[in-house]
C-alpha cells in the first residue's frame, strides 16, 4: 500500500495556495458534511485471521479526513451495527461551546442505539494531528477509529516541506471486544492482566510504502490509535525533526526515535537522502513491558518502507536491542507559553488497581472506581439549577470535580501501579509541568522542583510505572470534560474522573438538540436530575450506580480466587443437596428406609 502525493498534485497545490483555494482564509468557512453508516464487515489486516470490524459506509479502515482550521464539521451518524450502540469522539478537539458534541457516553450523551442516528455539528478552530473514534464501552479496538488532520493556514512551518504523509500505529486483536472483555473483567483474571494483542499495524494494515524523492522534505503525521500497547517508532538512517505534538506546534527538536503511547500523536519533518540506490525501513515496535507474558509467536513489529527506488529491494528492518527514545518532556511550544502560575485548585489523584468482591480487578482514583452515572453528567449539569456547582449531586462513584471559570487547575497524579498509563483530558491542551522517572512514588510538593519555563503542551501524557506527573490548564472552556486512561481496558474498569468547568455558564449558553434526548428515551435512560436520576431532591443519591463491593482487607489475588470458588462450590453443593433431597426414593431406597425405621423403633422400646 503506497501513500504519497504525485508530483503533479503537489505542483498543483503550490499553484492553488496563493489563491486561498487550499488552505487560505477563503477556505476557513467551509463546511464538511459526512453521512456515516456504521456497520460490520469482515477484514484480515494482518493476514493471520479474518474477523468482524466496524466499518463506515461499508469500508474499513475508516478514512483519513483532511479539514481546514476554521471549518464546520457535520457528521450524520447512523447506527446499523444491529447488536451494539455506538458514538463518536473527535479526539483532541476543544469543542468550545459544543460540549454536547464531545462524544463520551455517560459523560455528555447517551449511546446511539441500533437503528437510530445522531448528528454531531461543531467548528474546528485549532490545527493539529488528531483522530476520531467510538467512545462507547470498549468499542474502538474493533476498528471504530480513524485519523484526521486539521490544516493550519498560519502554520509556522509552511514552505519548509514538500508533502505530507499521515498514518496510524496500533495494536490489533483477532477477537472482538465483546469476547475479550468478559475474559478480562473476571474472577479468572484476578491480577487484571490485559488481553495480549496478536499483531501491530500501520494504517490498519502491514507493509505500507511511502514513495519519496531524493532531497525533498516531508511532513510525517503519526497517530497512535492503539487500545493498549505503546510503540517505539523510527526510520532507519533518517533523522526526524519534531515540530508538532498532538495538536501543538513545537520548536524544532531532533530525534532518532520517538515513543507514542495510546492516543498520542507526533508530527515531524524528514529530509530524504540524495542517494536513490536503496530503500529504508520505518518501524513501529510494541513496548513489550506492557505485557504480562509474551507469546512465542508474537511479532511485536510492523514495518513500512521509504521507497526511493521501485526496483531496489525492501530489506527487513534491523532488530534493535536498546531503545534510544526522545524525551517528549523537553519539547517547547512554538509560542513559548509561560508556565501557568497562581494555581487555584489542586486535584490529587492516587491511582491503584484492586481486586474486588467478584474476584475481578478494577482501577481506581482515590479509592473510587469510576462508574457511569444513571444520568449522563452533562444532563445533570443542565437540569440542576444552582446545585450544579455542588460536587455531591454527581454521585459518589464518578470522581467528579467542579471548577470556577478561569481557575488555574493542577492535577497531581500518583501511580501505585507497575504499568504505564497514558492519560487524556478532553476539552483542553494542558501543560506537562513535571513527570517523574519510574518508581519514584508520590509527588512531593514540599521538595524544590525545577519546572520548565515554557512546558510542553499536549492532550495525552503518560505516567511511568510507580511514578507521578503534574499537569496544569486554565478552566476557560465551560463544559463536562472526561479525564481518563486511554488504555481502553483500564477505562472500562474505572480509571477515569470528570472535570466540570463553569456549570452555570454552561446552563446559560448550551442547548442540546432534541435528537440527543430522543436517543436516551429509546434506551430508557433518564436525562434529568442528579447522578441517580432524582429530580426532586438533588442531594438524594438513592439508586445511583455503584462499583462492585469490596472484600475484607488482607486478601491476596489467590485468596480472592479461592473465596470466589468456595462460594461457587457452596452454592453448587447446596443445589445438589436440594436436588437430591427433592428427588423421589427408589423402591430399594424405600424398603431400606422402612427397615431402618422399624429397627430404630425396636431399640427404643
Amino acid at each position: 500500500m503506497a501513500i504519497s502525493l504525485s508530483n503533479f498534485l503537489y505542483d498543483l497545490l503550490l499553484l492553488l495556495l496563493p489563491f486561498g483555494l487550499i488552505a487560505g482564509s477563503n477556505a476557513q468557512s467551509q463546511t464538511y458534511t459526512y453521512d456515516w453508516n456504521v456497520s460490520w464487515v469482515n477484514r484480515n489486516p494482518d493476514a493471520l485471521a479474518e474477523r468482524p470490524v466496524i466499518a463506515l459506509n461499508g469500508e474499513w479502515p475508516w478514512p483519513l479526513l483532511n479539514i481546514t482550521k476554521g471549518s464546520r464539521v457535520v457528521v450524520n451518524l447512523h447506527n446499523q451495527l444491529g447488536n451494539q450502540s455506538t458514538s463518536i469522539h473527535f479526539h483532541g478537539l476543544f469543542q468550545n461551546g459544543t460540549n454536547d458534541m464531545d462524544g463520551p457516553v455517560g459523560v455528555v450523551q447517551c449511546d446511539v442505539p441500533p437503528g437510530r442516528s445522531m448528528t454531531y455539528n461543531f467548528t474546528i478552530d485549532q490545527p493539529g494531528t488528531f483522530w476520531y473514534h467510538s467512545h462507547s464501552k470498549g468499542q474502538y479496538p474493533d476498528g471504530a477509529r480513524g485519523q484526521f488532520i486539521v490544516h493550519d493556514p498560519d502554520s509556522p512551518y509552511l514552505g519548509q516541506y514538500a508533502e505530507e504523509v499521515a498514518f496510524t500505529l496500533t495494536d490489533w486483536y483477532h477477537d472482538e471486544v465483546q469476547t475479550l472483555l468478559p475474559q478480562f473483567v473476571s474472577y479468572k483474571n484476578p491480577t487484571g492482566a490485559e488481553p495480549i494483542p496478536n499483531s501491530a499495524l500501520m494504517n490498519d494494515t502491514q507493509n505500507i510504502t511511502v514513495s519519496v524523492q531524493p532531497g525533498r522534505t516531508y511532513f510525517f503525521r503519526v497517530s497512535s490509535v492503539a487500545a493498549f500497547v505503546g510503540q517505539y517508532f523510527w526510520i532507519e538512517e533518517h533523522e526526524m525533526t519534531i515540530i508538532q505534538i498532538d495538536g501543538v506546534w513545537t520548536k524544532p527538536a531532533k530525534a532518532n526515535m520517538i515513543y507514542l503511547a495510546s492516543a498520542q500523536r507526533c508530527g515531524f519533518l524528514v529530509t530524504m537522502k540524495d542517494d536513490t540506490s536503496r530503500n529504508y525501513a520505518f518501524v513501529g515496535s510494541m513496548d513489550e513491558t506492557y505485557l504480562d507474558k509474551i507469546p512465542p509467536a508474537l511479532n511485536p513489529n510492523v514495518t513500512g518502507w521509504l521507497v526511493y527506488n521501485d526496483s531496489a529491494p525492501k530489506l527487513p528492518a534491523t532488530n534493535l536491542t536498546a531503545w534510544d527514545v526522545f524525551d517528549d518532556m523537553t519539547l517547547v511550544p512554538y509560542n513559548d507559553q509561560p508556565l501557568l502560575e497562581n494555581v487555584g485548585t489542586v486535584v490529587t489523584l492516587d491511582l491503584q488497581m484492586e481486586t474486588l468482591g467478584n474476584g475481578a480487578n478494577y482501577a481506581f482514583f482515590n479509592n473510587v472506581s469510576y462508574v457511569t452515572p444513571v444520568v449522563p453528567t452533562l444532563y445533570t449539569v443542565l437540569s440542576s439549577g444552582a446545585a450544579a456547582t455542588s460536587q455531591e449531586i454527581y454521585g459518589a462513584y464518578t470522581n467528579t470535580f467542579v471548577f470556577n471559570k478561569g481557575d488555574v487547575v493542577e492535577i497531581v497524579l500518583n501511580s501505585a501501579d507497575s504499568g504505564k498509563h497514558p492519560f487524556h483530558l478532553h476539552g483542553h491542551e494542558f501543560q506537562a509541568v513535571h513527570r517523574s522517572p519510574p518508581h519514584e512514588g508520590k509527588f512531593d510538593a514540599n521538595q524544590t522542583h525545577n519546572f520548565p519555563v515554557s512546558p510542553m503542551r499536549r492532550d495525552v501524557l503518560m505516567t511511568q510505572p510507580d511514578g507521578n506527573f503534574v499537569i496544569r490548564w486554565v478552566a476557560d472552556n465551560p463544559g463536562v470534560w472526561f479525564f481518563h486512561c486511554h488504555i481502553d481496558w483500564h477505562l472500562v474498569t474505572g480509571l477515569a474522573a470528570v472535570m466540570i468547568e463553569a456549570p452555570l455558564d454552561l446552563q446559560r449558553n448550551l442547548k442540546v438538540p432534541q435528537q440527543h434526548y430522543d436517543n436516551c428515551k429509546a434506551l430508557g435512560v433518564p436525562f434529568e436530575g442528579n447522578a441517580a436520576g432524582n429530580t426532586v431532591d438533588l442531594y438524594d443519591l438513592t439508586g445511583q450506580n455503584k462499583d462492585v463491593p469490596r472484600l475484607p482487607s488482607g486478601f491476596t489475588a489467590k485468596g480472592y480466587v479461592a473465596i470466589v470458588f468456595s462460594g461457587l462450590c457452596a452454592v453448587l453443593g447446596m443445589a445438589v443437596i436440594s436436588w437430591y433431597g427433592a428427588a423421589p426414593l427408589s423402591s430399594a431406597e424405600l424398603a431400606s428406609a422402612r427397615s431402618f425405621i422399624a429397627e430404630a423403633e425396636g431399640q427404643s422400646n
